[in-house]
């Protein structure tokens, strides 16, 4: 038999319609631009300088590792990249070099890199990287500690910081439309809501995102806040200062969907959203920290895998011959 002629079987999937990681991944960079412009105009030019660090950083560390493991560069793929844009955009503008490099060393090598790189990661890594720097350094990811010397068009106060501090009667001034805008202290490329809804909605009509997650996730902390609020007689914010600041908006968009550790079908996507709704929700207003979004996206990545075995059933049926 003629070499050439005999047929090579593979592995699954067979066919291909074209999609590229890379092209994935540089189109949620794509969406993020909105906000990034718009947090670099708020915040000036040191907020352009932690972003383009971070950004260098993740993607430094992961060619180190690709070098040190033998494994095949990927730095290509953008998946660093992105990594390093979403912990940038978490930051304080003022955050100093150091904490940068750390950050990114714990979400590219500690959170993405030892469980097999991009792909193999069960928690989010920019989340994970977030959590440890707050942990370890309360004062330094403190938004109005940490920016008290920038000069800025617009109010200081960290909306988040009010509602824990001083409960729902301190941001009842505050106008809705100035939170879309992005006239709130917080993260460089968290605080444009509008830019971040825009984002979301380009990532759901190309397909890079699915819109379960965004939706069930922004409906359980709106329904949750609800409930607190309606029970609480004003000890509790209502669901608008919930939606419009802090992480929200971000982790709908650009967290909580991540595809290594977020599920893949229809029902465990809308449980896995509702549940870390609530428990952003639950956090904020009994729990200690003062935004909760990071911690609740780390904690539905680690249920994710339990929810993941909700699977819709087999068409057809088995039948048995006598």
């Amino acid at each position: 038999m003629n070499e050439a002629k005999k047929l090579i079987v593979s592995h699954a999937p067979f066919v291909h319609n074209g999609n590229r990681i890379a092209t994935r991944n540089y189109n949620i960079m794509l969406a993020a631009l909105p906000a990034v412009v718009a947090g670099v105009y708020r915040f000036g030019g040191s907020a352009l300088g932690v972003l383009c660090l971070s950004t260098a950083c993740a993607m430094g560390f992961e060619l180190i590792m690709n070098l040190v493991t033998r494994r095949k560069i990927s730095i290509g793929t953008g998946g660093a990249a992105v990594v390093g844009l979403m912990l940038g955009m978490m930051l304080p503008a003022t955050a100093p070099w150091w904490l940068v490099v750390v950050g990114n060393f714990v979400a590219i090598v500690a959170a993405m890199q030892i469980y097999g790189g991009m792909g193999g990661n069960p928690f989010n890594p920019a989340c994970t990287a977030m959590a440890i720097l707050g942990i370890s350094w309360k004062l330094r990811m403190n938004f109005d500690a940490a920016m008290v010397d920038i000069n800025t068009n617009f109010s200081m106060s960290y909306p988040m910081a009010l509602l824990k501090n001083f409960g729902p009667d301190s941001v009842s001034g505050l106008s809705m439309n100035g939170l879309l805008m992005g006239a709130q202290n917080g993260g460089i490329g968290t605080v444009f809501g509008l830019g971040l809804i825009l984002g979301g909605l380009y990532l759901i009509l190309r397909g890079y995102v699915r819109w379960e997650i965004p939706v069930a996730y922004l409906a359980g902390v709106a329904v949750t806040a609800a409930l607190f609020a309606a029970a609480g007689s004003g000890k509790y914010a209502g669901p608008a200062i919930h939606l419009l600041s802090g992480y929200t908006l971000f982790g709908a968009f650009f967290l909580l969907p991540e595809d290594s550790s977020s599920p893949v079908n229809f029902l465990p996507m809308i449980l896995y959203g509702l549940l870390a709704g609530v428990l952003t929700v639950l956090i904020r207003d009994i729990g200690a920290d003062v935004d909760g979004v990071v911690f609740s996206v780390l904690l539905v990545n680690l249920v994710h895998p339990l929810l993941d075995k909700i699977r819709p059933k087999a068409l057809g049926k088995v039948v048995e011959h006598a």
